[in-house]
């Protein structure tokens, strides 16, 4: 039986007795309420960054929920991410507050709350087999975004069978000796829907160095990677000559480099002298899909940070 008035028993509420836990309750509910935000930033290594960061959130009662680190020994260079709660009148001070610690270690840093979707772009040519299985993966509610477009070179009848219902649809077709047109064209309409990333889901087009330029850092493609490595029209057709055991696909962000931007994701699967081009392709394309959906999760939910022509991901 308990016993009213010792420190392990419960406390006299209204005239009933309540278990300690109920101090906590309204206490709790407040917490989980409160705007989950995430913090990214890398800098020159030095001793302090990571006392300098908690240190902030401490001082506005900010929790921590997630936290990551990584030091570069190469580049001697310092790369975090952190997720905690705040209340929301203890943001702005906050992010002043990361500012200054920003010009002090001389941080690239972003500050985000996880609640709101990020703002995605999606192109895409013939082979739709990326963009149908981002698409659904995005109305099953497991990658949260919002599509702004879903740009192609080929006309809307070509995808007839996804649902693109509530998605805004344009086609550009790039003709001979237009391709800046139509370039400037996608360039508009990333900037007018407030595009934060943009998708290359087999998009079968080759982005001149000033669009490329433009997005930086905020542009992923999806292509085959082999080992050896086989460029292309046919690279299913090539492997298959050459009798590769390992076929695979590659996520990164797109650079003037054609294929050779920093790498967010991969994987592979073995093969044999069994498969014909035509299964090579078919397991392709889906090492393909879950490759590109892996990275736009990461991305989505901001552990990618680039150092340099690599990335640091801080996978789940």
């Amino acid at each position: 039986m308990y016993r009213k008035g010792r420190e392990t028993g419960p406390f006299r509420l209204r005239g009933r007795l309540r278990p300690r836990s109920a101090l906590y309750r309204a206490s709790d509910r407040a917490r989980t309420t409160m705007p989950h935000l995430v913090l990214t930033l890398s800098c020159p290594d030095r001793p302090g960054i990571v006392n300098a960061v908690t240190g902030h959130l401490l001082r506005y009662e900010g929790n921590i929920l997630e936290a990551q680190q990584y030091n570069d020994r190469e580049t001697d260079r310092f790369f975090m991410r952190t997720v905690f709660a705040l209340a929301p009148e203890s943001l702005a001070p906050v992010r002043d507050g990361f500012g200054a610690l920003g010009r002090a270690f001389r941080m690239e840093w972003s500050l985000r709350d996880r609640n709101e979707p990020r703002r995605v772009m999606l192109l895409a040519s013939k082979f739709d087999h990326c963009l149908a299985d981002v698409l659904y993966r995005w109305r099953i509610g497991e990658l949260a975004m919002t599509i702004t477009a879903v740009v192609a070179n080929h006309p809307r009848e070509t995808y007839r069978h996804l649902d693109l219902d509530g998605i805004p649809f344009h086609h550009l077709p790039v003709e001979k000796g237009r391709k800046h047109e139509q370039e400037a064209a996608l360039s508009s309409l990333i900037d007018s829907t407030g595009t934060e990333l943009v998708v290359l889901a087999r998009y079968m087009q080759v982005l001149s160095p000033e669009l490329v330029r433009t997005l930086t850092g905020r542009c992923i493609n999806i292509h085959h990677s082999f080992l050896p490595g086989f460029k292309g029209a046919r690279p299913y057709h090539q492997a298959h000559a050459r009798g590769v055991k390992l076929i695979g696909a590659t996520a990164h962000f797109v650079t003037a480099d054609l294929d050779e931007g920093p790498i967010i994701e991969q994987d592979t699967q073995r093969v044999s002298h069994h498969d014909t081009p035509d299964d090579l392709i078919r397991i392709g394309r889906d090492i393909e899909r879950r490759v590109l959906a892996q990275a736009l999760r990461y991305w989505l939910d901001d552990r990618i940070l680039l150092n340099g022509h690599r990335t640091v991901v801080f996978a789940v």
